[in-house]
């Protein structure tokens, strides 16, 4: 069986297109969809609670962030494999049931990208490497190539089924097995990452483990793109680079590398300053 994670903040509109397309298109073998409604103030819970009753609707009393989120609803999840699903994304076609058979055909895979579609009908840039320091240099500096060029990966190949590091977190197909060898599988994000890096901080885990990620285009979804962070843009952009900060500093394997991320820290906080204009709090629960 296949459990869907959807947490919800205030996208009451497209939550609603994202689960009519779940129902349009359920994955043959079965399937248990969560929604996880962080206190939303737009009557997101009493739409699903009204429209969807066949669905496990959690109603948090509180804004819980994304990782903690989606841990009550892996906490609920019953399947062999358990998908987080961002609420402004829609499925076109059976893709759920593509996806689940990617993955049967590649048992050491411990999760699952697919091919993200915009509103303009262009494929989305959603794979990135993990993050480093060299990398996120090379990124500032606009370099494709090497190791300065290990973070944006510009020259990915969207068009084939491929390894791929840290998929973005609109979808990511996960298998059971793989999540419990590296913790609890039913709170398997970092909550210290509460809105971003968690899902990269679990597939880096996932790979240390020995369980890769894979992404295939043959399974696709449609994606609306960032509809809850864009809310609150300023205080993400800072939440965006502290994560990035914590997550340097967590997996800085060696004396160099916390080096770097000591020294990367003061940039980032410095970029998230000029991009938001100023000093924001970022995510408060």
């Amino acid at each position: 069986m296949l459990s869907v994670v959807v947490v919800n903040w205030n996208t009451k509109h497209l939550l609603r297109a994202c689960l009519s397309s779940l129902r349009k298109f359920p994955a043959s073998e079965g399937m248990q969809v969560i929604v996880v409604d962080n206190a939303s103030s737009d009557q997101s819970a009493e739409m699903v609670s009204e429209e969807f009753p066949e669905l496990t609707l959690i109603a948090s009393s509180e804004n819980t962030g994304y990782a903690k989120g989606n841990n009550i609803g892996f906490e609920r999840a019953e399947g062999e494999f358990i998908l987080t699903l961002n609420p402004d994304t829609e499925l076109m076609d059976a893709s759920l049931d593509a996806a689940l058979q990617v993955m049967k055909e590649n048992p050491t895979v411990g999760c699952l990208g697919v091919k993200q579609i915009g509103t303009d009908s262009k494929v989305q840039r959603s794979v990135r490497g993990f993050p480093s320091a060299i990398g996120i240099l090379g990124d500032i500096l606009k370099i494709t190539k090497g190791k300065l060029g290990s973070y944006r990966l510009a020259l990915f190949d969207y068009e084939s089924q491929q390894p791929a590091p840290q998929p973005m977190g609109t979808f990511l197909l996960f298998r059971r097995k793989a999540l419990e060898a590296v913790g609890d599988a039913k709170h398997p994000f970092d909550e210290a990452f509460p809105i971003f890096f968690n899902e990269v901080d679990l597939l880096y885990r996932l790979s240390q483990a020995g369980w890769g990620c894979l992404y295939t285009p043959k399974a696709r979804i449609l994606h609306h793109g960032g509809e809850s962070t864009r809310q609150v843009r300023k205080n993400m952009i800072w939440e965006s680079h502290r994560s990035l900060a914590r997550y340097l500093r967590k997996h800085a394997a060696t004396g160099t590398a916390r080096l770097q991320a000591v020294l990367l820290t003061p940039v980032l906080y410095a970029a998230a300053f000029v991009r938001a204009k100023g000093y924001h709090a970022g995510f408060r629960p």
